[in-house]
């Protein structure tokens, strides 16, 4: 007998591939009143989104070639957690390395599913505040382009569609309720 997987009942699962960001998964499954299905998903490495405001209120974001998509990317700064790492601790990691920047204050925004159908990646959202400016330390596999706009621009990006990728809209959008009630 199987183990238990919401409805469903999975028979077998078998990892069909691994590398130091996801794995990909073959499930045969089932539950009452339909019969044996396939489930393949992907697990992502648990991740962090970062959306660092200066205090003249400009956003710094990353602009960055995405290859699954094949166009550039308007992005807040993003990356996964390290074994034994926690999230505040991988998202202060990422702005450093990513955008040379260090922050005082962190605001944790909550979890995000990115994708739920056939992809596990939890990430966890942070604003940045109290920002100082460094250089920075991006990885020789990263090729980014920093982004200075303002934060109602930022805004406009993602109501108008120039800013696409998932968890970088829904960060800006969370960031802009959170500062709206905060006030």
């Amino acid at each position: 007998m199987g183990r238990k997987h919401g409805p469903w009942t999975v028979e077998s699962s078998e990892r069909l591939y691994a590398d130091e960001f996801a794995e990909v998964w073959v499930d045969e499954v089932s539950r009452p009143g339909v019969g044996p299905k396939r489930r393949v998903t992907m697990r992502m490495k648990f991740g962090v989104a970062v959306l660092a405001l200066d205090a003249e209120g400009f956003a710094h974001l990353v602009r960055t070639f995405r290859y699954a998509v094949g166009k550039e990317s308007v992005e807040v700064v993003q990356g996964g957690a390290e074994e034994g790492e926690g999230p505040l601790a991988a998202a202060r990691r990422e702005l450093k390395e990513e955008l040379g920047i260090e922050a005082e204050e962190w605001f944790d925004l909550g979890l995000l599913d990115a994708v739920t159908s056939q992809v596990s990646a939890p990430a966890r959202l942070f604003l940045a505040r109290g920002l100082t400016f460094g250089e920075p330390e991006t990885e020789a596999t990263e090729s980014l382009q920093p982004l200075k706009v303002s934060f109602d621009e930022a805004v406009r990006m993602v109501l108008d569609g120039e800013i696409t990728q998932g968890i970088s809209c829904a960060l800006i959008l969370k960031a802009r309720l959170f500062l709206e009630n905060a006030d």
